[in-house]
């Protein structure tokens, strides 16, 4: 018969077994962490990322992803994880409470402190495989044929980091406060945190001490004008999470441990040396950088010349240069007079002065045929260039293109769009109200094209017809078609239409 001695001491955790003990945290880990990752709301919320990741990243960025820009869309699908990560941790940790089982520990080789190491370390696994999924939704980006550019490991990491920082306050939350009401009320306060930081001023120092910093811009820079800290953020993410946990260590009886005091004192330095590095603005050399590609694009430029057209694109750009040709070569074929001859030159350009959180507009190319394009391309940034080609081969300049007002826009468009797979959904795309009728302001890279309601009904009806019989009369016909005085009605007749029935009135 075992007799048990009323109020024996409980088991000194630090002469019993420190094995055992970290066998123990080990074994405890595992099991939370199993049971975590079997979590209603960690398997649903795991479900939702990997599904949205999955069915975005089919079709993201039409094909030709920037990996630059790649890197950063990692990061907001593994808060989702994270929040409920940090749910299920904290519902874990008040388990003994819950069931009150509390006081049983008191008699095992596992202390408190080292039961809250095990939870901290359950919550581990969770981010491991968040961190494969980044770096398979990476990985799938940068093997698609038309990627280009860097990603930053920094970037990368944001996510994985992110789920690590959302466990530890979970488990520190519930040290703290032993309510099951804590963490949502938590939730709830972070989601509302967000909007305000997603509000701040772009640039500033405030809104990188939220887990994941989103810039509101479309615009694409090269990976070396980013001016993003995400090294220095991946480090401040790093430690913050360090220090949440080993806070949570200290609150369960970890205090007096000399290791401890040393890492919370290890962790506050990685944080504040992360947050006060990580300083929003760029710096003063890549400021001059951004101003030199936007004003003189030329300088840094790489050129490369195809059939009598020279490209010329930031280094990172270069392989892309095949896809533009293959445009210019389509719309080239269908011209008439000396425009499949004429030297043409295809210049990218791009507007980063404002960073990346604005959008700003290019100004049209003043010198004799030079075509803009974008750091963006697939989807309706094709089209639109072939427009611009188009504009250059007819009028001289994109500056006179974009002031089109004359029977001249009848060509520029049929151009473009008759040799593309199916014109009349590129017409739609590349028009700002999708639409196959009516006047509109055809979208572009630099200053927008503006068609009538004539224009549009004439080419509607040339996109309709068989190409190679429109082409004969554009080519025959060529000298007039592109005459400054042609009106819509004499370009119509000249291709063998009716004069349109639709106004003729500029917008």
């Amino acid at each position: 018969m075992t007799a048990v001695i009323p109020g024996a001491p409980a088991v000194p955790d630090a002469t019993t077994g420190p094995r055992a003990s970290r066998a123990a945290v080990f074994a405890l880990a595992r099991f939370e962490a199993r049971r975590l990752l079997l979590r209603a709301p960690v398997l649903i919320a795991f479900a939702g990322y990997v599904g949205w990741t999955v069915w975005r990243t089919r079709t993201s960025w039409d094909g030709f992803p920037a990996l630059q820009d790649a890197d950063r869309a990692t990061q907001t699908g593994p808060l989702l994880v994270g929040l409920a990560v940090l749910l299920c941790a904290n519902h874990a940790v008040l388990r003994s409470r819950r069931h009150g089982t509390e006081p049983h520990f008191a008699v095992l080789v596992v202390p408190p402190w080292r039961r809250t190491v095990g939870h901290l370390l359950s919550v581990v696994p969770a981010a491991l495989l968040v961190a494969a999924c980044v770096g398979g939704q990476f990985a799938w980006e940068a093997l698609k044929p038309g990627a280009i550019g860097h990603g930053s490991p920094g970037e990368l990491l944001a996510g994985p980091l992110s789920v690590l920082l959302l466990g530890a306050a979970g488990v520190l939350l519930a040290r703290l406060v032993a309510s099951p009401l804590a963490a949502p009320l938590l939730i709830v306060f972070l989601m509302f945190s967000a909007l305000f930081t997603t509000g701040l001023p772009d640039g500033g120092r405030a809104r990188w001490l939220a887990p994941v910093v989103v810039e509101n811009g479309g615009v694409t820079l090269p990976s070396d004008l980013l001016g993003r800290p995400a090294a220095w953020h991946a480090l401040y993410l790093a430690g913050l999470a360090l220090c949440l946990a080993l806070a949570a260590v200290m609150l369960s009886g970890g205090a007096r441990l000399r290791s401890v005091r040393a890492g919370v004192a290890g962790a506050v330095a990685l944080t504040l040396v992360g947050a006060v590095a990580q300083d929003g603005n760029v710096s003063p050399e890549t400021a001059e950088a951004r101003t030199r590609i936007s004003t003189t694009p030329e300088k840094v430029h790489r050129c490369a010349e195809r059939e009598g057209t020279t490209y010329c694109a930031f280094p990172e750009w270069g392989p892309r240069t095949a896809d533009w040709a293959e445009v210019v070569e389509d719309v080239r074929s269908l011209a008439g007079g000396t425009a499949p001859d004429r030297p043409l030159t295809v210049r990218q350009r791009v507007e980063a002065r404002y960073g990346l959180s604005d959008d700003a507009a290019i100004p049209p190319a003043a010198r004799p045929d030079e075509v803009t394009v974008g750091t963006t391309w697939g989807g309706n940034r094709v089209p639109e260039f072939a427009v611009a080609v188009a504009g250059v081969l007819v009028t001289g300049d994109e500056e006179t293109a974009g002031a089109l007002c004359d029977g001249r826009t009848v060509t520029v468009m049929w151009l473009a769009l008759a040799d593309r797979p199916d014109p009349m959904s590129d017409l739609r795309r590349v028009r700002l109200d999708d639409s196959t009728s009516g006047s509109a302001v055809v979208i572009s890279q630099t200053e927008p094209l503006s068609m009538t309601a004539a224009h549009t009904e004439v080419v509607r009806e040339l996109l309709e017809r068989p190409r190679d019989e429109v082409a004969a009369k554009v080519r025959d016909h060529w000298a007039e078609l592109t005459a400054p005085e042609v009106t819509t009605d004499r370009a119509a007749e000249l291709l063998g239409l009716d004069a349109p029935e639709e106004a003729d009135e500029c917008l």
